[in-house]
């Protein structure tokens, strides 16, 4: 079906009060042709202006998270107002008259130069070593029995006198807010992997342990007028010892292992549930 086809079908239906079972959805395409792919192979390690959404993403009924197919190792958050799915249909960019009149959700979080939320990259015992692919990566996207996911495979990354090949997962369970993200290197090789959530000025941080929660405005980059995001990860102790507060995240630095795996939790101001910070708080440490 022609993309703009079905998103007026979808656009229609849900002004009339159709709404679709599914609870998850993924998104990959090229923005040359406008059509859903599974999967995208390329040698090229930087595809981000040639992706649509930059790179993988994949939806639930709460948030929508992307992986940008370059070096960067961040997740990004698209937060949402309602429980539709939207990323089919808006593909992650829609206007301030869909956001106003159609209620629907937009690109609130600002990662910048970090991991964002729950992002993946190395650590060589002194400070972050990108996922910096140099054989290039596969971005895949698909359905599971539980929901939805997205994947990023880095090819080729220099760690030490080493190469490690790393894969960074995101499942979405259709009865379920939560993400969750499984990280491997696929050859079983041990390294040290860094991730967290990135934090701005005037937002309420706090961790404990086995969480990081983190809610507040993001800095507005396009002139709208910003609203209160929340940012939660939960993770192992075991894999993760300590936690430490930088100058934009709380990160979190593993234990040599070939792989782990964390939950993700976004919410806002714009939902009926966790849409406060006491609220977003509390489901942090349940």
């Amino acid at each position: 079906m022609n993309r703009y086809l079905y998103i007026f079908i979808t656009v229609a239906l849900s002004l009339l009060g159709f709404t679709s079972k599914a609870q998850t959805a993924e998104s990959l395409f090229w923005l040359s042709d406008s059509l859903q792919v599974n999967e995208v192979a390329s040698d090229v390690a930087d595809l981000t202006e040639a992706l649509g959404h930059k790179g993988p993403a994949v939806e639930n009924s709460h948030m929508a998270l992307r992986m940008y197919f370059d070096d960067s190792g961040a997740i990004d958050v698209y937060s949402k107002t309602g429980r539709g799915m939207e990323l089919l249909s808006y593909l992650w960019n829609p206007t301030e008259g869909q956001q106003d009149t159609l209620a629907v959700g937009c690109d609130a979080y600002e990662v910048g130069k970090t991991l964002g939320l729950g992002g993946v990259a190395l650590w060589d015992g002194e400070k972050i070593v990108p996922v910096a692919a140099t054989n290039g990566r596969t971005a895949r996207v698909g359905s599971t029995k539980k929901g939805s996911f997205a994947e990023l495979i880095s090819y080729g990354v220099a760690y030490g006198d080493d190469m490690v090949n790393i894969s960074v997962r995101i499942d979405m369970n259709a009865k379920s807010r939560e993400a969750q993200v499984t990280v491997q290197e696929l050859s079983g090789k041990k390294v040290r992997f860094v991730t967290g959530v990135n934090w701005h000025q005037g937002q309420k941080v706090t961790n404990g342990d086995g969480y990081i929660s983190v809610w507040g405005p993001h800095p507005s980059t396009d002139g709208r007028k910003p609203f209160a995001v929340g940012g939660g990860l939960i993770y192992s102790v075991k894999a993760f010892p300590s936690a430490e507060k930088t100058d934009d995240m709380v990160r979190i630095i593993s234990v040599p292992t070939d792989g782990f795996k964390t939950t993700i939790i976004s919410s806002s101001t714009k939902e009926a549930e966790l849409n406060n910070a006491k609220r977003f708080e509390a489901y942090m440490t349940k």
